[in-house]
C-alpha cells in the first residue's frame, strides 16, 4: 500500500509537469506532428469537438460524453481492479503465515519469501499490480484530455452552465464538488477490504490526501477538467455501488445495527 501511496503521488506530479510544460501554447490540429500529439491530443480533441456539434455546439456535453466514453472504456479493468484487491484481502491470512514461516532477514531467506509469494499469487491467479493499472492508464488521458481543452481552441473559449470550459471555475464550485465525490468514490472503494491496521491507517491517509489533491488541481486547471473529474467521480460512484453491492449493503447493516445498539 505504501508503494502505491508514492506511485499516486508520483503520477500525480508527473500529470503537473507535463500540463504545463509540454508544447501547451501550441494550437493541436490534424498536421501537430507527434505521438502524443498525433495519437492522444488530437483524437481527444477531434472527439470531443465532434460530440459537441452532435449536442448542439455544447461544449459541456460534448465534455461530459468523452468522460462516460471513456469511462465505459475503462470499466472492464475497473471491475479487475476491485476483483484483485478482493482476492488479495482472501489470500492475506495464508501471506501472514508465509511471512512468519520466512521471518529471518538474511537474503537467501527473503529470496525464498518471494518466490513462496509469487506461487500463492499464481495459484489464487492474484495480479498484486492490477490496483495500479487503471491508474497507469487514466494518468496519460487524463494529460491529453487537458491538452485537448488548453490547445483547442474551439474547446477552451466555449462556457458550459456557470463556468468557461478554458479557465479556472471562478467560484470553485466544480473543485470542491470534484473533491467530494473523490472522497466518496474512496470511500465506498474502501468497504469490504479487512485490512491490517497498518494497511488500514495508509488507505485512511489516502482517504483524505486524493482529495485534497484533486480539489487543488482543479482550483488551478480550466475548468472543463474539472468537469470530467466530477463526471468520471459520479460515474465511478454508481459503478461501485453495484460492483461492491453486497459490501455495502453489509457495511449499512452494520452500521444501523451498531447505531441501534447505542
Amino acid at each position: 500500500m505504501k508503494k502505491r501511496i508514492l506511485l499516486i503521488i508520483g503520477l500525480a506530479s508527473i500529470m503537473m509537469l507535463l500540463a504545463g510544460c509540454t508544447e501547451i501554447k501550441e494550437p493541436i490540429t490534424a498536421d501537430s506532428e507527434g505521438f502524443w500529439n498525433s495519437y492522444i491530443v488530437y483524437p481527444l480533441s477531434a472527439l470531443i469537438i465532434w460530440l459537441s456539434e452532435a449536442f448542439g455546439e455544447n461544449y459541456g456535453l460534448g465534455i461530459i460524453g468523452v468522460t462516460l466514453i471513456i469511462r465505459l472504456a475503462l470499466l472492464p479493468l475497473m471491475i479487475k481492479q476491485v476483483k484483485s484487491s478482493k482476492a488479495m484481502q482472501a489470500i492475506q491470512p495464508e501471506m501472514k503465515e508465509l511471512q512468519a514461516k520466512y521471518s529471518s532477514k538474511d537474503a537467501a531467506t527473503q529470496q525464498k519469501l518471494q518466490q513462496e509469494t509469487m506461487a500463492l499469487f499464481s495459484k489464487y491467479n492474484v495480479n498484486p499490480l492490477a490496483g495500479c493499472l487503471p491508474i497507469l492508464v487514466q494518468m496519460p488521458i487524463l494529460i491529453g484530455f487537458y491538452h485537448a481543452i488548453s490547445r483547442t481552441e474551439e474547446i477552451a473559449l466555449h462556457s458550459f452552465l456557470w463556468f468557461d470550459l478554458g479557465s479556472p471555475d471562478p467560484y470553485y464550485i466544480l473543485p470542491v464538488v470534484a473533491g467530494i465525490t473523490t472522497f466518496i468514490q474512496q470511500k465506498m472503494s474502501m468497504v469490504g477490504m479487512n485490512s491490517n491496521p497498518q494497511m488500514a491507517a495508509q488507505m485512511t491517509m489516502m482517504l483524505y490526501i486524493m482529495p485534497i489533491m484533486i480539489v487543488v488541481f482543479a482550483i488551478n486547471f480550466p475548468a472543463a477538467l474539472s468537469l470530467y473529474w466530477v463526471v468520471g467521480n459520479i460515474f465511478g460512484i454508481v459503478q461501485t455501488y453495484f460492483i461492491k453491492g453486497p459490501d455495502l449493503r453489509k457495511a449499512a447493516a452494520e452500521n444501523a445495527g451498531g447505531a441501534k445498539k447505542k
